[in-house]
């Protein structure tokens, strides 16, 4: 008897797996890809390997974007450019000239943005400037020259004007040896200090006007994504079938009337396969009934409350469930004016509860079995965490419930990325003492996570909160990951923040905590920097802040990298304690990650910087060298380590796993 059920239940399975072959259950072709925070999506396409999927079919030809280093590039003839936003409303894109972010002190206009066939145009907002390199002074000029421009020693200059603006009494032509026109946006040339901003504008880019050749909304209304065949100038309408239907997938239906015909006789079969597999179960009158801790553990691993609805149970893991209507009211329905923040998965909302408690309220994106997960692995991982230096959770909603949220303690301080280099940020409004307990206090939670066995996998300054005494509060568990203690690591799909992301971790898919170790490097240099982790305005070598930092202290350039205020210069103390943090960040940013400390290691670290008498230290005069010479760790110092780092990497270490 059971043989013959399992050969009913085989065939089920080969037929229902056959019928689904045929169907539409495939993912399409040409669906959106972000690179970093730009949306890639017809008419542009993306020509690296990363989303193998959308190919030149996927939208017009020269409107491929390459994805490097999560920074998207399009090259227009003969040049390449930083896509800084795409905007599919307006149908505007924003470029910015990479040969000019190589010079952010006085860019030099190398070549004139070519069109040609593409389907670009000019933006309204856009303004020419003209540039005449080399010329002689031999005749008089009333303008001033562009002083960075110049050659040393010479009686040549170089000027830039706004379109049509240059002085009629003066042979261009003859005199000068190269005139360049550069395109920039009109709102940030200010024509009464054009000598002094024409910098700031070209750096800033310009804009082009896209057209779409046919608007393929009809195709987005019935689900489908558009392409589009260059050769035949045919557009393309992709479904899930991942064929080509006309304007939309509608089209294919006519068609199709057969994969319909075995979907309703695959139904039939299965539900009559169903049926016999009851009647036979009955047949045997089984006496053996289910262990209830099994249907228990299987409910438990759905539904962390172990309840089908929020009206058999109160809490998950033991926090509060909230009903949706309840969070609507606090947050004043979910009013625009109430957002703290806006993330990779979800809206954080002010809110005031009844009991007059403040919240901060996160509203998962979208609904669906990925964002559930997403939802459960959060609060399972929050509820079972408690230290002063992690953000509380107060309660949530059912899973059952219209949408997902989250509702944690309200932090009123902002973020480090807010006080560092965002709304927030004031010259010397934080101190490098500040800075250090910030730094001690993040460690000290990452620390704790990792004997917990969880990995955060998103550490970055917009994850570190601050109440109003500067007390940290490391937040978003949304991307972490409970560590088997059994394995060295994990391997999954690479997600986090694009800058802080371990580069071994990228590359080769395995997950350990030697990757938050990596982040938290990076949080490190922003702390003593001030800077974001990504910037697409600095020297295409420096865009990532741990590549600029790695660069500066291996050539003894710490200083260039030192946020001005904290004193660096001017303060001894100050001085040797950044010096220190920065060698330790050198360590963390390591490439391979077993020459990287563990966070327990780091944290130790911290502390001793934290606490050392440095004034005392002074008096024993030992070069950086003399300590490279007497230590025997595998970890690499760089150039400017003065501190007698206590840290072994060896395989017995806790972040070794």
């Amino acid at each position: 008897m059971s043989q013959f059920l399992s050969y009913l239940l085989i065939l089920s399975f080969f037929f229902f797996f056959f019928i689904n072959s045929l169907g539409t259950n495939s993912s399409p072709l040409c669906q959106p890809y972000y690179c970093g925070k730009v949306n890639i999506s017809y008419p542009f396409w993306v020509r690296n390997e990363i989303a193998s999927d959308q190919q030149y079919y996927c939208g017009y030809k020269g409107f491929g974007v390459m994805c490097l280093d999560d920074l998207a590039v399009l090259e227009l003839p003969g040049d390449r450019y930083y896509v800084k936003n795409i905007n599919y409303i307006d149908h505007t894109l924003a470029l910015v000239d990479i040969d000019v972010t190589t010079n952010q002190t006085c860019p030099r206009a190398r070549h004139n943005v070519s069109l040609e066939t593409l389907p670009l145009k000019y933006s309204s907002m856009d303004l020419n400037l003209s540039f005449y390199f080399n010329c002689t002074s031999d005749l008089a000029i009333t303008v001033p020259s562009i002083p960075c421009l110049n050659i040393i020693g010479s009686n040549q200059q170089s000027y830039v004007f706004v379109e049509n603006h240059e002085p009629g009494d003066y042979d261009w032509s003859k005199n000068c040896k190269e005139k360049v026109v550069v395109v920039v946006t009109e709102t940030q040339i200010n024509t009464d200090n054009l000598i002094g901003g024409f910098g700031r504008a070209m750096n800033d880019g310009f804009v082009l006007d896209w057209e779409r050749i046919k608007d393929c909304v009809t195709c987005e209304n019935s689900h489908g994504y558009c392409g589009y065949n260059a050769t035949a100038e045919e557009f393309l309408c992709f479904c899930n079938d991942r064929i080509a239907h006309g304007n939309s997938c509608k089209d294919k239906q006519g068609s199709k009337w057969w994969k319909y015909a075995l979907g309703a006789v695959s139904c039939l079969i299965t539900v009559v396969l169903i049926l016999g597999i009851i009647f036979l179960i009955n047949r045997r009158r089984m006496k053996k009934k289910y262990d209830p801790s099994i249907l228990l553990s299987r409910s438990i691993s759905y539904d962390p409350s172990g309840t089908t609805d929020q009206e058999r149970g109160s809490s998950y893991f033991g926090v509060h469930l909230f009903t949706y209507n309840e969070l609507e009211e606090a947050t004043n329905n979910f009013d625009s004016a109430k957002e703290l923040g806006d993330g990779g998965f979800g809206t954080v909302y002010y809110g005031i509860l009844r009991d007059g408690r403040q919240v901060a309220v996160k509203r998962l994106y979208e609904h669906n079995c990925r964002r559930v997960e997403q939802f459960m692995n959060e609060v399972e991982i929050l509820t079972r965490l408690r230290h002063p230096n992690l953000v509380s959770l107060y309660g949530c909603t059912s899973r059952t419930s219209r949408e997902l949220l989250l509702v944690y303690e309200y932090i009123p301080n902002g973020t480090v990325a807010d006080h560092l280099h965002g709304d927030l940020a004031k010259p010397g409004a934080l101190p490098f003492p500040t800075r250090m307990k910030i730094a001690v206090e993040t460690a000290t939670a990452l620390a704790y996570l990792h004997a917990s066995d969880i990995i955060h996998r998103d550490v970055k300054t917009n994850n570190i909160l601050l109440d109003n005494n500067f007390l940290v509060k490391v937040a978003d568990f949304g991307l972490s990951r409970l560590f088997p203690t059994d394995v060295t690591h994990v391997s999954t799909a690479p997600q986090g923040t694009p800058g802080y992301v371990d580069p071994e971790y990228h590359e080769c898919y395995q997950l350990t905590e030697k990757s938050d170790v990596f982040s938290f490097g990076v949080v490190l240099i922003e702390l003593i920097s001030s800077m974001p982790a990504v910037d697409i305005s600095r020297h295409r070598h420096e865009i990532n802040l741990s590549n600029m930092a790695m660069n500066k202290i291996q050539n003894h350039t710490l200083h260039e990298l030192v946020d001005p205020s904290l004193g660096f210069e001017s303060d001894c103390t100050v001085k040797n304690m950044i010096t220190d943090v920065a060698e330790l960040a050198f360590q963390c940013l390591q490439y391979v990650k077993e020459m990287r400390p563990s966070m327990a290691q780091v944290l130790e670290a911290l502390n001793d910087i934290q606490h050392r008498d440095y004034i005392k230290d002074e008096e024993i005069s030992i070069s950086a060298d003399d300590v490279v010479l007497l230590k025997s760790d595998p970890v690499p110092l760089s150039p400017d380590s003065a501190l007698n780092w206590n840290i072994s990497t060896s395989t017995t270490s806790n972040g070794s796993r």
